[in-house]
């Protein structure tokens, strides 16, 4: 086994690795959880992992390293990579793996975000997706990057769980999917908890400042979430919680 680490830390150090870029055709989990869903669910994209000694005490580290050399995935110690690349106290391990592109399954519901920015938005949406059991994501362009590290580690992994596309507009996707659309406008009349979703749906949220363009007034079946009027409106993370909610237990109980 020592000379196993050996050879790795020697293939790692002459590969020049660096803080992710958009461009790259690869990108990194942060921290131990995020990695143990990339091996549970893209073990074929993982390409090597870098951990951290100190926390050579956590079970889930130990599940990785076993992984590793069962399945001859180059591992190597180094603190200090983790620490320049993950920028967190906490990480423990970085893992780079070959980016993928799945396809939306045109049978299931779909959750179609329009222009998200926030990466750390975009990874709390999607590990609501799949507590909530959507699997389908459509991001529609320009949008955050889905394999930033940050969408990762806000997603606690879970994105290697959903399919995703990205669309230069809400026209290619709509071209692509004739479904039952449902908006989310805040000056909708109709209310989330009146609302009968019809299957395949597509459920429409835009951007964290400006929300959908008016043309979205004339798509489908405009919905709102009741609130009072001490806000304008909710954060976007959380109105697609309580969509999503919604829409699970209006098909548990049917």
């Amino acid at each position: 086994m020592q000379l196993s680490m050996t050879i790795c830390r020697y293939i790692l150090s002459i590969m020049k690795l660096t803080v992710y870029q958009k461009e790259f055709d690869y990108s990194y989990t942060f921290g131990v959880y995020p990695t143990l869903e990339l091996i549970k669910y893209r073990p074929n994209n993982l390409i090597q992992i870098f951990f951290d000694p100190k926390g050579d005490s956590n079970m889930g580290l130990s599940q990785i390293k076993q992984h590793c050399f069962q399945n001859k995935v180059p591992i190597a110690p180094d603190s200090k990579f983790v620490q320049k690349v993950a920028e967190s106290e906490n990480a423990y391990c970085v893992a780079q793996f070959k980016k993928y592109s799945p396809k939306l399954n045109p049978q299931s519901n779909h959750l179609v975000l329009v222009g998200p920015r926030d990466a750390g938005n975009l990874g709390t949406i999607i590990r609501t997706m799949v507590g909530f059991d959507f699997a389908n994501l459509a991001v529609i362009r320009p949008a955050v990057d889905i394999f930033s590290p940050k969408t990762i580690r806000a997603s606690m992994g879970e994105l290697f769980q959903i399919n995703f596309e990205y669309f230069d507009s809400f026209v290619d996707y709509q071209t692509q999917f004739s479904r039952h659309y449902y908006p989310l406008v805040t000056s909708a009349s109709k209310k989330l908890e009146s609302t009968i979703f019809n299957h395949p749906s597509s459920l429409i949220f835009g951007n964290e400042s400006a929300g959908l363009p008016n043309e979205f007034n004339q798509i489908g079946t405009n919905i709102s979430i009741s609130q009072n009027h001490q806000i304008d409106s909710l954060n976007l993370a959380s109105a697609v919680s309580i969509v999503l909610h919604h829409f699970y237990c209006s098909f548990l109980k049917s």
